[in-house]
């Protein structure tokens, strides 16, 4: 059973998908007010993943959105009843893992979150594969599922780290913005290159001043260990 936080006033859409989600295993905490989903992030440590409605009171998602990435890297889908590809832009800048437009079907954002999911559980499985990875100042601990600059915690967003494993692991190769879509289950593939792009912009600012993000024209982004700079 996994436990999913919807910060959303619309109570008639949070008693549906608190009936609908019981038939997955998943338990759904409904919060009417932005400032209380924060209060949920930051007090409950069962939460799983975050659905948050971009049209909030007092504060909109985006905002709400800030404020738990500053606490919590706990996955977040965001929905919006515009379904703007700004809104979606916007999203992935400041830390969301998924998007979805308003109306939607409840099968595929069960689907989303199983995704989601599916990624976090798997970077939990302990193996040799898995053992922490470290390049001077640089340390990756995939089981854990952090990354640390001078045991400093980088606070990445689940895709954020999946995108910095992904490179870490493949040192030798480059990958273009589709074969990193395709790595990365979860990217709107709609945005196509520019999702890859915020996303890479984004990760390279957490792990600032190390430079091991390297853009190659023509191919993609590969990574250099910090060791060889």
């Amino acid at each position: 059973m996994h436990t999913i936080l919807l910060i959303d006033d619309d109570k008639r859409l949070a008693t549906l998908l608190t009936e609908y989600f019981s038939r997955y295993e998943l338990e759904l905490i409904n919060e009417l007010h932005p400032k209380q989903g924060i209060e949920q992030v930051q007090q409950n440590d069962a939460i799983d993943l975050v659905i948050l409605d971009i049209m909030l009171p007092d504060m909109d998602g985006f905002d709400v959105c800030r404020a738990i990435r500053k606490i919590s890297d706990t996955p977040i889908l965001m929905l919006s009843a515009r379904g703007e590809v700004m809104d979606r832009i916007v999203g992935l800048e400041i830390g969301a893992d998924d998007y979805l437009p308003k109306p939607f079907e409840p099968r595929e954002l069960v689907a989303r979150i199983h995704n989601i999911l599916k990624r976090l559980k798997k970077n939990d499985h302990p193996s040799e594969k898995n053992a922490p990875l470290k390049w001077g100042d640089l340390m990756i601990d995939k089981q854990l599922r952090l990354a640390k600059i001078n045991n400093t915690n980088l606070n990445l967003t689940d895709k954020e780290f999946a995108l910095l494993i992904l490179l870490a692991d493949n040192q030798d190769k480059y990958f273009s913005r589709d074969e990193i879509i395709n790595e990365l289950n979860g990217i709107d593939a709609e945005l196509f290159s520019r999702a890859v792009d915020i996303l890479v912009s984004r990760l390279r600012q957490k792990i600032a001043p190390l430079q091991c993000i390297q853009t190659v024209w023509g191919k993609g982004y590969r990574f250099v260990p910090p060791e060889s700079q």
